[in-house]
C-alpha cells in the first residue's frame, strides 16, 4: 500500500497543472518520427520534431545501425574505463573533434548528460558561474550539481553580462568564474551573441562553455554557432547533442585535449553510466561523415524554415525574434495556447504547446520545427490549417 502522504501530494498537484492548462498529455507514435507522423490512427504534418535535417529516418543511418548491431551486438555491456570502450567510440569522437573545429571530444549517453558531466567536474563551491536565465534545463541542474554559486543573467543582455562579471572578478570571492549560454535558445529560436561574450570572457579571465545542441547542424554550415562566428580557438567548451540534427542519440563535449583528459577521470556520467550502444555510435559517425561531405540538407532545413516563418508572419502570428528555422508563435495565455495546440491537431498539423515551467508564464507558445524533410507542399497545407484555426479562434 502507498504512502498516504504520497497520494495526497500527487492527486493535489496533478488537479493543480490541469486546472492551470500546464499538465502535458503525451502522444505516443505509431510511425517513425519524419516530417508526417501517425497518431491514433491518423496522419499529421508534424512540425514538433527535433529531427531537424530528417536524419532519424535516413537510410544511409539505418543500415551503419544494423552492421553495427551485427558485428558488435546491441549493448556496449560495460562504462567506458573498464571495458566498455569500442574502437568506434573514439572514431566517433575524433569525428566530432574534427566536425567541431577543436582538439578532442568525448561522448556521452545524452546531452542532458553531459552538462550534468562538465559543469560538476569543472566547477565547485569556490567558483561561481555566469548562466544566461533562458539557458536550458540541463545547464540550470549542472550548475546546481556542481554546488558554484549561480549569478543569472539577463538574457543576452552585454551589459548585464559585463557588470556581473567585473563584479564577480573583483569581489575576489571565487577561485574560478565560468560563463555558460545556449548557442541557439530552444524555445525562440535566438541566436547567442557569442562575439560580444567571448570579448567578456577575455576581458575578466572567464571560461566559456557554449551548449549548441540546437545550433550544431543549423548553424556554421553544420558545425555550430562557434563555427559560425568564427571562434573555435576562444571556446573553451562545446556541448552538442546527437539527438537533434545527427538523428540518432548522445552527447558529446568538445574542446582542447586536457579538457577531454579530465573529463575522462572525473566527470561521473562517464565514469558511472555504460556506454553509448554499438548501433547509436555507428549511426552518429555516418551522420556527421554526411554533414561533413554536404551541406544540401542544412541548405534545405533553412529554405523551409524561411518559407514557414514567413507564411505564419504574414498571417499576423507572432512569430518573437526567431534568427533560426525554430519559429515559435506565441499566444500567451497557456489555456489558450494549449487549445491552440489542439485544435491545430484535430485540423491535421502537430505542433505542440510549450508553456510554463519551459517557458515563463504568461508566454505560452507552439513551437514548429520545420525540417530538411518537409515538402513545401507539406509546409503549404500547415499553413493554410495555421489561418484556418487562427481566425476560428481569434488569434489573428
Amino acid at each position: 500500500m502507498s504512502s498516504k502522504t504520497l497520494e495526497s501530494f500527487l492527486n493535489e498537484n496533478l488537479e493543480d497543472l490541469k486546472t492551470k492548462g500546464l499538465y502535458n498529455v503525451i502522444d505516443p507514435l505509431e510511425s517513425p518520427n519524419g516530417p508526417v507522423i501517425t497518431i491514433d490512427g491518423r496522419e499529421l504534418i508534424n512540425l514538433s520534431s527535433n529531427n531537424y535535417l530528417g536524419l532519424a529516418t535516413d537510410e544511409r543511418l539505418k543500415n551503419a545501425a544494423i552492421e553495427s548491431v551485427k558485428k558488435y551486438g546491441v549493448g556496449a555491456g560495460a562504462v567506458r574505463t573498464i571495458n566498455g570502450t569500442l574502437k568506434i567510440h573514439l572514431e566517433l569522437e575524433e569525428k566530432i573533434a574534427e566536425f567541431k573545429h577543436t582538439e578532442a571530444a568525448i561522448a556521452y549517453q545524452s546531452g542532458f548528460m553531459c552538462n550534468m558531466a562538465a559543469i560538476s567536474a569543472v566547477m565547485d563551491k569556490n567558483d561561481a558561474i555566469l548562466s544566461d536565465e533562458l539557458n536550458h534545463a540541463s545547464i540550470i541542474d549542472g550548475c546546481r550539481l556542481s554546488r558554484a554559486k549561480i549569478i543569472r543573467v539577463n538574457h543576452s543582455d552585454m551589459e548585464d553580462l559585463r557588470a556581473r562579471a567585473k563584479a564577480a572578478k573583483e569581489s575576489g570571492l571565487y577561485k574560478k568564474i565560468m560563463v555558460i549560454t545556449d548557442g541557439v535558445f530552444s524555445m525562440d529560436g535566438d541566436i547567442a551573441k557569442l562575439p560580444e561574450i567571448v570579448e567578456i570572457a577575455e576581458e575578466f579571465d572567464l571560461m566559456t562553455y557554449v551548449d549548441d545542441a540546437h545550433g550544431s547542424g543549423v548553424l556554421g554550415k553544420g558545425a555550430g554557432t562557434v563555427k559560425h562566428f568564427g571562434l573555435s580557438d576562444r571556446v573553451d567548451f562545446q556541448i552538442g547533442t546527437l539527438s537533434k540534427a545527427i538523428g540518432v542519440v548522445g552527447g558529446y563535449v568538445a574542446g582542447k585535449q586536457n579538457l577531454i583528459d579530465w573529463l575522462k577521470v572525473r566527470s561521473r556520467p562517464f565514469l558511472f553510466s555504460t556506454s553509448l550502444t554499438p548501433a547509436d555510435v555507428s549511426a552518429s559517425i555516418e551522420a556527421i561523415d554526411i554533414l561533413s561531405s554536404s551541406t544540401e540538407l542544412h541548405e534545405k532545413l533553412w529554405e523551409n524554415g524561411d518559407y514557414l516563418k514567413k507564411g505564419l508572419k504574414e498571417l499576423g502570428f507572432n512569430i518573437g525574434n526567431s534568427e533560426t528555422p525554430i519559429t515559435p508563435c506565441i499566444i500567451g495565455d497557456e489555456a489558450k495556447t494549449q487549445e491552440f495546440s489542439k485544435r491545430l491537431n484535430e485540423a491535421g498539423v502537430y505542433a505542440k504547446s510549450i508553456v510554463f515551467p519551459t517557458v515563463p508564464q504568461g508566454t505560452g507558445r507552439v513551437r514548429n520545427m520545420p525540417t530538411a524533410a518537409h515538402t513545401k507542399e507539406m509546409l503549404d497545407q500547415a499553413i493554410s490549417l495555421y489561418e484556418k484555426v487562427g481566425k476560428e479562434m481569434g488569434i489573428i
